[in-house]
C-alpha cells in the first residue's frame, strides 16, 4: 500500500471544512491558479458532488466523462480521468453528481479509507510532474473528507469571517485527530486562512481576533477580502486571477500562495 506521508511526489493538499458557504471551492480554484502563476504545476481534485470546483474551471458537465467517482471505484487510467483546463498550468479530476452516491458505496470497499490516497499515487502519477495537488473536499465530514485527509500531507481550513464560525471548527479539528489515530499519523493542518473578510465589519475583526487568539501561527497572516469580483468570477467559469487580475480578491490569493509556499520552504529546510 502507498505511504500517505511520503515526501516523493506532489505536495497533497485537502481543502476542507463541514460548513458550505465559507470559499471552500473558491479558495482551492484560486489558490491552485495563484500557485501556477509562480509556474508550479498544479492539479485540483473535486470530490464534491456539487462539482463547483469543475463549473469554475470551465469543464461543461457533458465533457465529464470520467470523475473522481471512477477514480475511487474503478480501475481507472489517470490519463483518462486528468483533464487540462484554460488555466495554463493548473489540470483537474472533475466531479459530477454520481460522487453523492460514492459515500455510500465505500462503506463495503475494502480499505475505504485509502482508496484516493492509492489512486493519486499510481506510478503513472510521476509523469504528469505535478507540484501540488489541491483537493477541494466536500461541505461534510463523511468518508470522502476522510479519504482526502487519508491521501493529503496536510488540510487547509477556509474560515468565514462570521458568528459561530469557531464553532464548528472544533469538529473539524477532532476528524483531524481521528484519522491521524487511525491511518496517518503525520498528517498536518497546513493553515487556516479567514474568507469573506470585511476590515470595516467588527464582526470580521472579532472572529479574526478569535482565531489568531485560539489558533495562533495556524492562522495565515493573508485574509481573503469580500469582494464582488471574488464573487462574480465562477459565473465566468474562471479564476478571479484572470476575471479581474487587479482586484483586491486576486491580490489577496496571491499572497496566500507566497505565504503558503514560503511556509513549506521553511518546513522542509
Amino acid at each position: 500500500m502507498s505511504d500517505p506521508t511520503s515526501s516523493v511526489g506532489p505536495k497533497i493538499i485537502a481543502v476542507a471544512n463541514q460548513k458550505g458557504g465559507v470559499g471552500k471551492t473558491t479558495t482551492t480554484i484560486n489558490l491552485g491558479a495563484a500557485l501556477a502563476e509562480q509556474g508550479l504545476n498544479i492539479l485540483i481534485v473535486d470530490l464534491d458532488p456539487q462539482g463547483n470546483a469543475s463549473t469554475g474551471l470551465g469543464i461543461e458537465p457533458d465533457d465529464r466523462q470520467f470523475t473522481t467517482y471512477e477514480l475511487l471505484l474503478e480501475d481507472i487510467r489517470l490519463e483518462e480521468v486528468i483533464q487540462k483546463t484554460d488555466v495554463g498550468n493548473v489540470s483537474l479530476v472533475p466531479a459530477t453528481v454520481d460522487l453523492s452516491s460514492a459515500d455510500i458505496e465505500l462503506y463495503s470497499a475494502e480499505r475505504r479509507s485509502f482508496l484516493l490516497n492509492q489512486a493519486l499515487r499510481q506510478p503513472d502519477m510521476a509523469g504528469y510532474g505535478f507540484d501540488y495537488i489541491l483537493i477541494d473536499c466536500p461541505p461534510s465530514l463523511n468518508l470522502l473528507t476522510v479519504n482526502a485527509m487519508v491521501a493529503a500531507h496536510s488540510v487547509l481550513v477556509p474560515l468565514q469571517s462570521e458568528f459561530f464560525a469557531l464553532e464548528g471548527l472544533s469538529q473539524l479539528m477532532l476528524t483531524v485527530r481521528e484519522v491521524r489515530q487511525s491511518a496517518h499519523p503525520d498528517l498536518r493542518i497546513e493553515g487556516v486562512v479567514l474568507t469573506m473578510y470585511d476590515a470595516r465589519n467588527n464582526l470580521s475583526q472579532q472572529v479574526e481576533a478569535d482565531a489568531r487568539s485560539n489558533l495562533g501561527d495556524l492562522v495565515f497572516e493573508t485574509v481573503i477580502p469580500r469582494n464582488v469580483r471574488v464573487s462574480e468570477a465562477p459565473s465566468y467559469a474562471m479564476p478571479v486571477l484572470a476575471y479581474d487580475t487587479n482586484s483586491k480578491g486576486a491580490a489577496a490569493y496571491r499572497a496566500l500562495a507566497t505565504e503558503l509556499l514560503k511556509k513549506n520552504t521553511r518546513l522542509a529546510a
